[in-house]
């Protein structure tokens, strides 16, 4: 009996990973063939991508590399399709079925690129010297539902690169918006249903976030720095003479212990890394904001008060022997005993499995290892990545522990990208391509002889995002 289950399983995958590439082939609508292949090179390469012409030695690679540069100079993916089909995949979600979506910056560095535009310094450690906190290069934001337990597998859903023009807030905020409309439209949120949970970093304005999404069923729940300042509620006003009522009530100084008053829930517990640790949170907290400062300079009328609920979380020690720090988390929700404040910081938790994501994007797929010159052939290549992380997660029940002599065996439900990513050749054998059989074909004249190309223009890297009139991007999602 579990053999036939078994059986039916495998076929069921089968179906959905077949059903997909089908459909991620749709997606593309200029030079398919060698846009789908290449990513099947991806896929069945025996080690890490390094460049782009080893990919065109693999076997799955039936064109040769000059059809490859091609395709990513000049092919074309219909990306609001892309985007749809991947909503409508099967997303991971937390015991209580709730979907948390993280959203994080990854850097494509490309220090060198002088002829290469829209360059930012993203902030990431350069290996250079050490010191740098900065490296140029195009940074990406993506989006990627996560799970409910320690796992190095995320469902990624978009990825947004960031221009010189761009407000990071207004993007996020855009990019908040089209996800929900997919979700909602694929199935995966519907009215009734708890709010979809984003998960930030520090490096986010999440206060202002939580004001461009007050109307939309989201919470938003992220890092911030341990020396703001809150506000609790304005009282009455003090004295007999009349006035205007104050619109900020006592400090809360996130610093200075001495500042607290008695939280509206408090809990300890143990985790298997931290040890004991002590969670506290304050509701209908808000801080003081500036007109000069987070982007409410061109805020229409009096400034908002944004309330939400503080989280401390303190721990007994870190990986590494590491001293403790303080973490302070905010909640969109203002109030502060409508959750369970425990379940928050560990879903906070799990937002760190972007970072395996990430980092198995750039050392086994090679993200950020072609050296292309336009930012509009680097945005084609990230979306071959994430379609073929895609066909990854779909292929876990049919992949095999093809594990090396030095690794420990993992169950099929435990299976890492990287070993489903060494069972694949033998899934695509299966399945077959839809790209279809390349035509025959002869070299090339080449370059014409005594004609040589102007140099091509040099763009220096933005130091600091040009402001613009309108700079939330229109609803329309413009085409790779």
């Amino acid at each position: 009996m579990d053999s036939l289950q078994d059986d039916a399983a495998r076929v069921e995958a089968l179906t959905e990973l077949s059903r997909f590439r089908r459909e991620f082939y749709g997606c593309l609508t200029l030079r398919a063939d060698a846009l789908f292949e290449l990513t099947d090179a991806v896929l069945c390469a025996g080690r890490p991508v390094v460049s782009l012409p080893e990919l065109s030695l693999e076997a799955v690679r039936r064109r040769g590399h000059g059809a490859m540069y091609d395709a990513l100079a000049r092919g074309h993916i219909n990306v609001s399709r892309l985007r749809m089909t991947l909503a409508g995949l099967e997303l991971p979600r937390g015991t209580d079925r709730q979907l948390s979506i993280a959203l994080d910056v990854t850097a494509w560095p490309r220090p060198d690129a002088e002829c290469s535009p829209e360059r930012l310094h993203c902030h990431r450690p350069c290996r250079c010297d050490g010191v740098r906190q900065t490296i140029p290069g195009w940074p990406y934001q993506v989006a990627a539902a996560l799970g409910g337990g320690r796992s190095s597998w995320t469902g990624p859903l978009d990825a947004v690169r960031l221009g010189p023009t761009d407000d990071p807030t207004e993007v996020t905020a855009t990019q908040i918006l089209g996800l929900l409309a997919r979700l909602g439209e694929a199935g995966q949120w519907r009215p009734g249903d708890p709010d979809v949970l984003f998960v930030l970093d520090s490096g986010y304005d999440i206060v202002r976030l939580t004001w461009l999404l007050r109307e939309e069923p989201v919470r938003l729940l992220g890092r911030i720095r341990s020396d703001r300042v809150m506000h609790a509620p304005a009282g009455r006003r003090k004295g007999p003479r009349p006035g205007r009522r104050p619109r900020h009530g006592p400090e809360f100084r996130l610093a200075d212990p001495a500042t607290h008053p008695a939280p509206a829930q408090e809990s300890a517990g143990s985790h298997e890394r931290f040890g004991a640790v002590t969670t506290r949170c304050w509701g209908r907290l808000h801080p003081k904001l500036q007109r000069r400062q987070g982007g409410w300079n061109d805020h229409n009328g009096e400034l908002p008060i944004v309330e939400g609920t503080l989280v401390h979380l303190a721990v007994e020690h870190l990986p590494g022997n590491r001293d403790p720090k303080p973490l302070w988390l905010w909640h969109s929700d203002p109030d502060a005993t409508a959750h369970d404040v425990d379940r928050l910081w560990r879903t906070f938790l799990r937002r760190f499995d972007i970072e395996h994501t990430f980092r198995f994007f750039k050392q086994t797929l090679g993200l950020a290892r072609p050296r292309l010159r336009n930012p509009e052939q680097a945005d084609r290549w990230v979306w071959l990545i994430l379609a073929a992380y895609a066909q990854l997660r779909l292929a876990r029940p049919l992949a095999e522990d093809l594990r090396r002599p030095w690794e420990k065996p993992l169950a099929p439900d435990q299976l890492t990208p990287g070993r489903v990513r060494r069972g694949y050749p033998r899934i695509r054998r299966i399945l077959g391509t839809p790209a279809s059989t390349p035509k025959a074909t002869h070299p090339g004249p080449g370059r014409p002889k005594g004609r040589t190309s102007a140099p091509a223009p040099r763009h220096p890297v933005v130091k600091k995002r040009i402001k613009r009139d309108n700079p939330r991007r229109s609803g329309a999602e413009e085409e790779t």
